[in-house]
């Protein structure tokens, strides 16, 4: 019956093997152990560390961008007539919105109605145009 060798089964650590090699073969074999600590944590960490970093550059983005937005001369103002001859406002030109004495006339005439006080009405339709009654 042979003899089994005395070969060890890892190779010894010599000179030619190099700093990295030997640390990562101690990384390799700790992390089964602490997978958090070793890998968990600094992931996190990296996560953390990054959003920090990137804060700063994404306000000087939107800080470039307002100061584009707002570089407008006098004359230029004046002629999309954002405002008059004289400071004040222009007129603003959206169809969509009508034009109200003020704000507070707004809330006010809103405020008069008597809400608890309502008739529901149907809709006016059109002829020929079926209503939904059956």
């Amino acid at each position: 019956m042979p003899k089994f060798q005395s070969k060890p089964f890892r190779r010894a650590t010599t000179a030619s093997s190099s700093l990295g090699e030997r640390l990562g073969a101690l990384y390799r074999a700790r992390l089964s152990k602490h997978p958090f600590i070793l890998f968990g944590l600094p992931f996190i960490g990296l996560i953390v560390a990054g959003s920090f970093a990137l804060t700063p550059a994404a306000a000087l983005r939107y800080e470039r961008y307002d100061r584009k937005v707002q570089q407008l001369s006098q004359q230029e103002v004046f002629d999309l007539g954002l405002k008059g001859p004289d400071g004040e406002e222009g007129i603003k030109r959206n169809p969509r919105r009508r034009i109200i004495g003020s704000e507070r006339e707004e809330y006010y005439r809103l405020m008069a109605k008597d809400l608890d006080q309502w008739e529901q009405k149907r809709v006016e339709r059109f002829e020929g145009e079926p209503d939904g009654r059956l």
